[in-house]
């Protein structure tokens, strides 16, 4: 797995997991994901050639390196589009993908 935050971490907003309260009177974190939407400017099939070292990456795909990094899941709705989200490590995602890929275009939720 990638590298991740544990324990009360902030997200980029500031944000922490939430505390609601169990019937009971216990105290039950909620976990806050954070989305982007990734437009990248190649096709993610393309994207994929950069893990043609299966040996040195540890997987084949964009797909497979993204939701390696724990609480993180990468959905694919085009050719060039991703949806992802992430509970703690999307700065570590985000960066990665700045390093590696040309974004055509990012937006946060």
């Amino acid at each position: 797995m990638r590298k991740t935050y544990i324990g009360g971490v902030s997200n980029s907003k500031g944000q922490v997991a939430g505390q609601e309260t169990r019937k009971g009177g216990q105290a039950m974190n909620t976990p806050i994901y954070q989305t982007i939407i990734v437009k990248f400017k190649k096709t993610i099939a393309e994207l994929d050639g950069i893990f043609s070292d299966t040996r040195f990456w540890g997987v084949a795909t964009l797909k497979e390196w993204i939701d390696d990094y724990e609480s993180t899941r990468f959905t694919q709705t085009d050719s060039h589009t991703a949806v992802i989200t992430s509970e703690y490590n999307m700065e570590c995602v985000k960066e990665w993908l700045r390093k590696h890929s040309d974004i055509a275009e990012l937006t946060e939720y």
